[in-house]
């Protein structure tokens, strides 16, 4: 492998984690698959928006938690919505915009005005930006920019 890819480690259940991103990412390519003697996928390599992604069937071992998550940036409400319906189907919501998917893998689906919005130059506008995040679990923008808004 000539470029760096990030190991997501699942007990049994790669190549279904994998299948199913590709229907809620367009832009997913599976781009090999190993598998055990047995027909089981060991490795599925994919890439997900110029990144690479290792989903490695190792075992109950290891799991998945939140202290490593994929950040997504997204351009709208809508695409908030339409990420954090799929994503969070029998998963976790959490906090801010994170959520833990049904295979484990934990998301942060975060409209891209964000961050913007967070660290504005005017502390007071930054504060209630981050008032009206904290108690979200999917992050409505509008909410936010309004709270910003208020003088």
């Amino acid at each position: 492998m000539d470029r760096l890819a990030t190991c997501l480690w699942f007990a049994d259940d790669a190549e279904t984690a994998v299948r199913y991103y590709a229907t809620v990412f367009s832009g997913l390519r599976v781009l090999e698959t190993s598998r055990r003697p047995d027909g089981v996928a060991l490795v599925v390599l994919f890439e997900l928006d110029g990144q690479r992604y290792m989903a490695l069937n190792g075992g109950p071992s290891y799991h998945l938690t939140p202290a490593a998550s994929i950040y997504v940036p997204c351009a709208d409400q809508a695409e908030v919505d339409r990420l954090w319906a799929a994503l969070s189907d029998g998963g976790t919501e959490l906090q801010c915009g994170w959520l833990t998917d049904a295979y484990g893998l934990t998301w942060q689906i975060v409209p891209a005005e964000l961050p913007a919005l967070l660290t504005d130059s005017d502390p007071e506008r930054a504060e209630r930006a981050q008032r009206a995040l904290l108690p979200m679990r999917r992050i409505d923008i509008q909410v936010i920019r309004d709270a910003v808004a208020r003088e």
